[in-house]
C-alpha cells in the first residue's frame, strides 16, 4: 500500500511536470505561428494541460479500469470551473476583464459540450458510435479557433519580425514531455488501482477527486501565472479549451479502444454538478468580466462539492 502511494505521488509530479514543459514549448510553437494568445490558450495550452487527462483515460481503458475515465473528466471539469478560475480570479484580487470576441462562442461550445457528454454517459455505457459525434464538434470548434481571428497579440516569441527563427528546441522538448506525460500516466493509473483496492474506494471516486484535481494541477499554475501577467483571456481560454477538449475528445478516444463505463455514483450526483458548473461559469462570464468575489464563490463551492464527496 505504502509503495503504491509513493508510487502515485512520483508519477503524478513527473505527469505535472512533463505537461509543464510540454505546454510550455507548445506556446512557442504556436506563437512562432503567429495565433492570437486566445487561441493559443483555448486550443494550445488548453489541450497541452490536457494531456495528463488524455494519457490516463486511454491507459486506463486498455488496462480494464474504464469507469476512472469519466470520473476523471467530470472531477478535472468541475476543478477547472470552480477551482482553477476561482482560485486564480480570487488572488488576482481584481475584477479581470474579457475582450474577446470569442467568449460568447466558445461559451457556447462549453455548454453544447457538457450537454453533449450527460447524454452520452446518462445510460451508464459510452461506446464509440455515440461518442465520434464529439470528435466533428471539437473539430467545427477547433477550424473557428484557427480561422476566426488573424490578429496575433503576442510577439511571436519576441523573435525578430523580419527573420523568424524556426522553434526547434520546442519541438523536441515537445517530444520528449509526450513521452514522459504517457509513462507517468501508466504508473499512475496502475497505483490508482491498487489504492482503491485497498481502501475498498470505487475508482471512479478516486480519479473524481484525487486524479482529477490532480491532473488540474498544470491548469492552475498556467492560470495564476497567465492572470498575474494581464493576461486574463488566456487564462479563461485554457480552461474552456481544457473542458472542451476533455468532454468531446477523451471520451471519443477513450471509447474506440472499448466501451467507457460510468458508475451510478456518477451519475446521481457529480454528472448533474457538472451540468451545474458548465451553466454556472455561462453566466458568471457572459459580461466579460469576474470578481474576485465570484472567485471566491467559486472556490468555496468547489470545497463543498469536495466535502459531500467525501461522506457519500
Amino acid at each position: 500500500m505504502l509503495l503504491s502511494l509513493v508510487i502515485f505521488i512520483l508519477a503524478l509530479t513527473g505527469l505535472l511536470f512533463s505537461a509543464k514543459f510540454f505546454t510550455s514549448a507548445a506556446e512557442k510553437i504556436g506563437a512562432w505561428f503567429k495565433l492570437p494568445p486566445f487561441v493559443i490558450g483555448i486550443f494550445i495550452v488548453g489541450i497541452g494541460t490536457s494531456l495528463p487527462e488524455l494519457i490516463s483515460g486511454i491507459l486506463a481503458v486498455r488496462e480494464g479500469v474504464s469507469e476512472i475515465v469519466p470520473g476523471n473528466i467530470i472531477g478535472a471539469n468541475i476543478s477547472n470551473i470552480l477551482l482553477v478560475t476561482g482560485f486564480a480570479v480570487a488572488i488576482n484580487r481584481k475584477t479581470i476583464q474579457l475582450s474577446s470576441t470569442y467568449i460568447y462562442v466558445d461559451l457556447h461550445f462549453l455548454i453544447g459540450s457538457f450537454m453533449f457528454f450527460c447524454m452520452i454517459a446518462y445510460d451508464g455505457i459510452i461506446t464509440f458510435t455515440e461518442s465520434f459525434i464529439g470528435v466533428f464538434i471539437f473539430i467545427a470548434h477547433s477550424i473557428y479557433l484557427i480561422k476566426g481571428e488573424s490578429t496575433p497579440i503576442i510577439d511571436s516569441t519576441k523573435l525578430s519580425p523580419n527573420k523568424p527563427i524556426f522553434p526547434g528546441l520546442p519541438f523536441i522538448i515537445l517530444f520528449v514531455s509526450s513521452i514522459g506525460i504517457f509513462f507517468s500516466a501508466e504508473f499512475t493509473i496502475s497505483s490508482i488501482t491498487d489504492i482503491a483496492v485497498w481502501f475498498n474506494v470505487p475508482k471512479s471516486i478516486i480519479a473524481l477527486t484525487v486524479l482529477s484535481l490532480g491532473t488540474t494541477l498544470p491548469e492552475l499554475a498556467v492560470n495564476v501565472v497567465a492572470i498575474r501577467k494581464g493576461n486574463a483571456e488566456m487564462a479563461i481560454g485554457n480552461v474552456l479549451g481544457s473542458s472542451i477538449f476533455n468532454t468531446l475528445m477523451i471520451p471519443a478516444i477513450g471509447s474506440a479502444i472499448s466501451p467507457i463505463v460510468v458508475s451510478t455514483d456518477l451519475l446521481s450526483f457529480s454528472l448533474p454538478v457538472m451540468a451545474a458548473c458548465g451553466l454556472l461559469f455561462y453566466l458568471l462570464t457572459h459580461d466579460k468580466k469576474i470578481s474576485p468575489y465570484e472567485g471566491v464563490l467559486l472556490v468555496l463551492l468547489y470545497l463543498a462539492f469536495m466535502m459531500k464527496i467525501a461522506v457519500i
